[in-house]
């Protein structure tokens, strides 16, 4: 029997997952998409759904589509949208980001990626495959969702992804060679005194050169407790 929990207090529900928890990655990838237009979404390796769901509910009227290559993952997805009452406008397709034939091309207004961070055998390897597939590029590789988001994206949409920053150079080289224009970047540090360990970003399909570097999203004050902005995001403001 599926388990759910809240991405919030009162928020929507996330069918919960043996193999990940809910990640910050895809919390705060949510938060810093801005496209209150938006009628057409897609998620690129949505996993279990947390940021699909919290998309379709921020975005109450738009339609989104999921793309997953693990069945589990996928299903696990699916579930959240039906618990959410999300499934009429909602859909998790099981596939390869790769194939084109599983998303119109041009279809989205908006097209979201939290993908693999790691190149295969670019550091620790998991001993569980999930996870392998999860985060290293076994699948697919950076260049490989960059190039599927500019095909699903329509001319003048934008695509949002959260990487590492230090693949920073990989990731302008690869938006750019498939036509995805950065136009926004936010680092994310736990502290003050830390280095960025998540990097927010913004491409616009066909758009000219120049990139918006936005004040890095601190996550903790200087004695450890969260943020006022943490607090906005996670929806415990009060």
């Amino acid at each position: 029997m599926t388990e759910f929990d809240e991405l919030w207090p009162g928020g929507p529900r996330l069918a919960r997952c043996a193999s990940f928890g809910l990640g910050t990655d895809s919390v705060l990838l949510a938060d810093f998409v801005s496209a209150p237009r938006a009628k057409r979404i897609a998620d690129l390796g949505c996993g279990c759904g947390a940021l699909s769901v919290a998309l379709a509910a921020r975005y109450g009227s738009a339609e989104l589509t999921g793309i997953e290559i693990q069945p589990q993952f996928a299903e696990l997805c699916r579930a959240s949208f039906e618990a959410n009452g999300f499934s009429g406008r909602c859909r998790c397709i099981c596939g390869d980001l790769r194939d084109r034939s599983l998303i119109p091309a041009g279809w989205a207004d908006v097209v979201v990626s939290n993908p693999p961070y790691f190149p295969v055998r670019g550091g620790h390897s998991s001993p569980d495959e999930a996870r392998r597939i999860a985060r290293e590029e076994l699948c697919c590789t950076l260049a490989d969702v960059c190039a599927a988001a500019a095909a699903i994206c329509r001319w003048d949409g934008s695509f949002f992804m959260v990487h590492r920053p230090e693949r920073l150079s990989e990731i302008c080289c690869a938006s750019s060679a498939a036509g995805l224009e950065p136009k926004r970047l936010r680092m994310v540090q736990y502290n003050h005194s830390c280095a960025p360990n998540l990097v927010l970003m913004e491409f616009r399909r066909g758009a000219k050169p120049g990139l918006d570097v936005m004040p890095p999203l601190v996550l903790t004050d200087s004695d450890g407790a969260e943020s006022a902005e943490s607090r906005r995001i996670y929806h415990r403001e009060g």
